[in-house]
């Protein structure tokens, strides 16, 4: 009897339906000589500083330097302390009697570092030595895992990706538990954190804040000529930039009495061909759907595992781009598959077949997993969301193996008077993959058709105008522009072999980076502005503290990614990583508890219920320290982050200023004051009845 672990239960009851395991019993199904059982994701984790005695944070016993690392069963929040998942208790000892039955074990967890980590851990608590195979697949249509199944690959071709998930999730444990610690005690206001990957992304996105806010906008001119050649209109633009609004004018003025003609003094024209994108991996996904959709990198990850699941695509936490030349042949079906979908009929006729694109296929460039495709089964009923990122993921395909974008760029100089002015122009020549949904040009491109001009020509000027133009500050980060910076991390590295070996690594890895996100947004480190995002007030203050410092730098968290890249191909040892990782931690530790953080100017507030209690004002809560009295004000109402300002306004004179943008739990948006009735209650009060809802 052979026993096959899956990471979730729906992947489990796809494999046991493609093995006949048919027969169900309580965590697991059986038969044709099989029994499949499924984790919960990550029932097993390293254990935290109660699990080794410490409770609380106390000075004197940092750095926590764990030997060894200690494993338990994945714990829940309950009152102020945490305790075992009862779920994760129950399935593992599932898990232990079927692993007990067995002779051999197949590994169906995602084949990935994470997955890799999960099933080793489960092992490792659970002392099982019984051999066992890895299935690597990359989708999970039948025909991919009867494949899988048919080349199952021994356990240990997968120890160095094993290894490297350890060391990371022993590195992310000793620098975040300690550097949270001693931040948190430094603060003595609540609870900080810090981390590896997250406390880099924070300075990112504090840094461009700051860029952005201590931007000085200076404003400058330049001059617009309208022309027209035969029955074309087109406009030409001064070369010079006036930073004095009357030397511009006085220009203007100088051409409009005395230059009625502009004269070609050169004319350039070149072809140039744009090759189609690349194939999405995970980051390219989350960036597109972001720009596009306005989907969070987590909203975009959790869709695109749904669609994993149900067999639509190919596996979504890769890092590649390509696929490999075996690959290749089922291309054509997957396109010819897609004529079945109304959104993507249209494209597909204006693939031409047999002329294929082949700059995808690359064997060296593959990692785990290829760069993302659909499958064979295409969706009949899906979400709008699902249906939304699927077709990006579909128009992908077949943009990238569409031919080039032919296209002729010209460049014209123009000269009244003295004055030089600049025509760019483009023309399409042939569409190629920019046909598949109609985009010929980018946003920074000139779209606007030209004449045939030649040198010396004589153009009329139509119309001459001043433009007040401003210099724009560095943009605030979206997320896409987030992942992105998170990618290209190390790019600004001074040392040439540094910035060379960190080429295209970034920090955290495309499985991650979007948790990283939502770990600043649950530490109310981020919040956002319409599509920006800006730090909070904690968040800045964190990063004035820090930005100096090592754990900040994003050049640090991109070498240890690479550390791990080298663990993961046998071509650096884990001891060693880890003991470089508590020597930063001790490192780092040291230096935050000789720090001091400026704390929050907070406001002395009496409780509105008990009258004799002053606030504990925290980032989530305001509460009364009296038990019997037990008065609390959420500060996130209705999805909206609540000032402090409007929390001293509801305490003084029981009514905040109006809120704008809350929730309601239909996703209906809506605005109102929070008031206290004559209970010390919160409640809403509308603009347009006044009336008082709880």
């Amino acid at each position: 009897m052979k026993a096959v672990i899956a990471e979730k239960p729906s992947v489990a009851r796809e494999i046991a339906s493609l093995l006949g395991a048919t027969e169900k019993k309580e965590g697991y199904l059986m038969g044709g000589g099989y029994i499949v059982t499924w984790a919960f994701g990550h029932l097993i984790q390293l254990g935290m500083p109660e699990d080794y005695g410490i409770s609380g944070f106390q000075k004197a016993v940092l750095p926590i330097l764990p030997n060894p690392f200690l494993l338990t069963v994945r714990k829940v929040k309950k009152d102020k302390g945490y305790i075992a998942d009862k779920g994760a208790l129950k399935q593992l000892k599932v898990i232990e009697q079927v692993f007990t039955r067995c002779n051999g074990i197949i590994v169906a967890t995602d084949a990935g570092r994470e997955g890799e980590l999960i099933f080793r851990y489960i092992c490792e608590y659970l002392k099982c030595n019984k051999p066992f195979e890895r299935l690597w697949i990359s989708s999970l249509t039948e025909k991919a895992m009867r494949q899988g199944f048919d080349n199952l690959k021994p356990g240990h071709d997968f120890n160095g990706l094993y290894r490297s998930a350890q060391g990371r999730s022993r590195a992310d444990w000793l620098v975040g538990i300690n550097a949270s610690q001693a931040l948190s005690i430094v603060a003595g206001n609540g609870i900080y954190s810090l981390g590896r990957v997250q406390t880099p992304t924070l300075a990112l996105i504090c840094r461009r804040y700051q860029e952005n806010k201590k931007f000085s906008i200076q404003k400058y001119w330049q001059l617009q000529l309208t022309h027209t050649k035969g029955f074309t209109d087109f406009k030409s633009l001064s070369v010079a930039k006036w930073e004095d609004e009357n030397e511009a004018t006085d220009t203007l003025k100088s051409i409009q009495r005395n230059g009625n003609t502009a004269t070609v003094t050169s004319v350039e024209s070149k072809t140039v061909t744009q090759q189609p994108p690349l194939l999405f991996d995970l980051t390219g996904l989350q960036k597109e759907a972001n720009k596009k959709l306005n989907f969070s990198a987590e909203q975009t990850l959790g869709i695109a595992q749904n669609l994993y699941e149900k067999k639509f695509i190919t596996y979504p936490r890769t890092e590649s781009k390509y696929i490999p030349m075996d690959v290749w042949p089922e291309i054509p079906h997957l396109i010819r598959a897609l004529q079945d979908k109304d959104s993507c009929q249209e494209a597909v006729n204006k693939i031409k077949f047999g002329r294929f694109n082949k700059r995808i296929v690359n064997d060296l460039r593959i990692t785990d997993h290829h760069g993302l495709l659909i499958t064979g089964k295409i969706p009949s009923a899906l979400s709008a969301k699902e249906n939304a990122v699927y077709d990006m993921i579909a128009l992908r395909l077949l943009e990238a193996v569409s031919e080039g974008c032919i296209k002729e760029i010209t460049d014209i100089y123009l000269q009244v008077l003295h004055y030089d002015f600049a025509v760019k122009g483009c023309k399409v020549l042939e569409a190629g993959w920019r046909a598949i949904k109609g985009n010929f040009f980018d946003d920074s491109e000139p779209v606007q058709e030209l004449p045939e001009l030649k040198k010396e020509d004589k153009l009329k000027i139509k119309e001459a105008i001043a433009l007040e133009k401003k210099t724009r500050p560095p943009a605030l980060y979206t997320e896409a522009g987030l992942l992105s910076a998170m990618e290209t991390a190390g790019g600004d590295i001074e040392n040439e072999d540094e910035r060379r070996a960190l080429q295209n690594l970034g920090i955290g890895t495309p499985a991650t980076r979007a948790a990283i996100i939502e770990t600043l947004f649950s530490r109310n480190y981020i919040q956002r502005e319409k599509k920006s995002l800006i730090p909070t007030g904690k968040g800045l203050q964190v990063y004035e503290l820090v930005k100096d410092k090592k754990i900040a730098d994003v050049a640090m968290s991109a070498q240890w990614e690479l550390a791990m890249q080298k663990i993961e191909n046998n071509e650096a040892d884990v001891g060693a990583f880890q003991k470089e990782m508590e020597t930063y931690a001790a490192s780092i530790t040291h230096e935050l508890l000789q720090a001091s953080i400026a704390q929050a100017n907070l406001p002395k507030l009496v409780c509105p219920k008990c009258k004799t209690q002053q606030l504990i004002i925290r980032d989530k809560i305001v509460k009364c320290p009296d038990e019997t009295c037990s008065w609390l004000q959420f500060r996130n109402v209705c999805g909206v982050q609540i000032s402090m300002a409007d929390i001293e306004s509801l305490i003084n004179r029981g009514k905040t200023a109006l809120i704008k943008g809350m929730k309601s739990k239909a996703g209906k948006k809506f605005n109102a004051y929070v008031v206290l009735n004559d209970k010390a209650e919160s409640c809403f009060e509308f603009e347009k009845n006044k009336g008082y809802k709880k």
